[in-house]
């Protein structure tokens, strides 16, 4: 990764958290608050759906310009930003009945974290340089065929950050992508598999921050999949298409491979 490692202050910093009403976002905000930041911004599109106690409301829709205009405005002291927002529709990419959740996830993973970027650049600027958090996920270097159009929204994302990191290092801003597997959320509540707290992710961002990191592996299956693609990528090739040939088999289909 390019770019000098810098310590991020987390006490005292003024924070806006997206999608924080509930899931990781929630766990974020109340992880900041108890590591003494000044304030917390939660963003969510519904404003009276945020909850936790210390935090400073904010309605914002990722995809909508005046919102995040609006947000940019108002939250004029931010100093970390921390992107969480995101959906996953769990479609593949040629087997979906559409392009619509291609196109969704598309438009909030990636454009619609890419407009809050490019909204608090400037304001970070202002107050110092400040830090931005973007989460990612492990299938922002692999593709999981059954989720196929998330996983690219990811990659782009994580280009994204990359991008955005090297833009952003002449006026001292940190930027840092988060990694993990399936995290215990609405977003995975149907998915029968293990999965990581949202506590145990934010704070594994948090001290990446204060030690400088860029790149948080947040949970032992994003360090494995970082491992294996140094050391053995067929590997997760040949997982992917076990995974894709077992979603045929439960759904009657038989695949072409075999």
């Amino acid at each position: 990764m390019s770019g000098t490692r810098q310590n991020v202050k987390i006490v005292g910093a003024v924070a806006l958290v997206t999608g924080s009403n509930r899931g990781l976002g929630k766990a974020f905000v109340r992880a900041l608050l108890d590591a003494g930041v000044a304030k917390v911004y939660a963003a969510a599109r519904d404003a009276r759906s945020v909850t936790e106690i210390g935090a400073t409301p904010v309605a914002l829709d990722i995809r909508n310009d005046r919102d995040i205009t609006s947000a940019a405005n108002v939250c004029h002291d931010v100093t970390l930003l921390v992107n969480n927002a995101g959906i996953a529709r769990f479609t593949p990419l040629i087997g979906a009945p559409s392009m619509d959740a291609a196109r969704e996830e598309i438009a909030v993973n990636y454009l619609g974290t890419l407009a809050m970027c490019r909204a608090f650049a400037p304001v970070l600027a202002a107050n110092g340089g400040g830090a931005i958090v973007n989460v990612l996920s492990v299938v922002s270097w692999i593709t999981v065929p059954v989720s196929g159009s998330y996983c690219v929204s990811k990659a782009a994302e994580l280009a994204m950050t990359n991008g955005i990191r090297i833009e952003l290092g002449a006026q001292g801003t940190h930027v840092v992508g988060v990694h993990a597997g399936y995290i215990d959320t609405d977003m995975t509540a149907n998915l029968a598999t293990k999965k990581t707290t949202p506590e145990d992710v934010a704070f594994a961002t948090i001290a990446a921050l204060e030690r400088g990191e860029t790149e948080v592996l947040a949970d032992a299956r994003s360090r494995d999949v970082k491992d294996r693609l140094r050391s053995d990528p067929a590997s997760l090739d040949r997982e992917m298409q076990s995974i894709w040939d077992d979603y045929l088999a439960r759904q009657g289909i038989v695949s072409r491979l075999d």
